[in-house]
């Protein structure tokens, strides 16, 4: 990558003009999808693996964040927020996953980014299922959406 070069030109004795030229040659990065990875990072291109599902790496990231604060790293969900730079609404609604049935959570951890449940379960459809109070009913909706897919 070239570096910044900055250069003057001073004009010549005797002139009136006191302009000042300036040049700089700035480096360009490639664009990520210009890479000739296709647009995936080298840890996923180069391993071969698969990406994790996004609502896997929720469901990680509302353990974590219940962990920071039962460890006192972080006072409340506030705080996340402002750490986060996300809102106080989207991590609530993060750590709602933490009200799934332990057995949802679990299932959810290990989905792999090549099943078709996987591929198709969004957050959207988790939340509503956060609703449900009762982990029976969680368990009786949850069991519902694994049929259709």
């Amino acid at each position: 990558m070239p570096r910044k070069e900055l250069t003057t030109i001073a004009p010549a004795p005797g002139e009136g003009d006191s302009a000042i030229q300036v040049e700089t040659t700035l480096p360009v990065r490639p664009r990520r999808r210009e890479s000739g990875k296709g647009g995936h990072p080298d840890s996923v291109s180069d391993m071969g693996l698969s990406r994790i599902p996004r609502i896997t790496r929720l469901m990680a990231l509302a353990i974590k964040f219940q962990d920071m604060v039962d460890r006192g790293e972080v006072r409340d969900y506030a705080d996340l927020a402002r750490l986060g730079y996300v809102t106080r609404a989207r991590i609530t609604q993060i750590m709602n996953m933490l009200n799934l049935a332990p057995d949802i959570q679990e299932e959810i951890l290990v989905m792999d980014g090549l099943s078709t449940r996987s591929t198709t379960l969004v957050e959207r459809h988790v939340r509503s299922l956060v609703k449900l109070v009762l982990w029976e009913c969680q368990r009786r909706v949850w069991g519902g959406v694994a049929s259709q897919r």
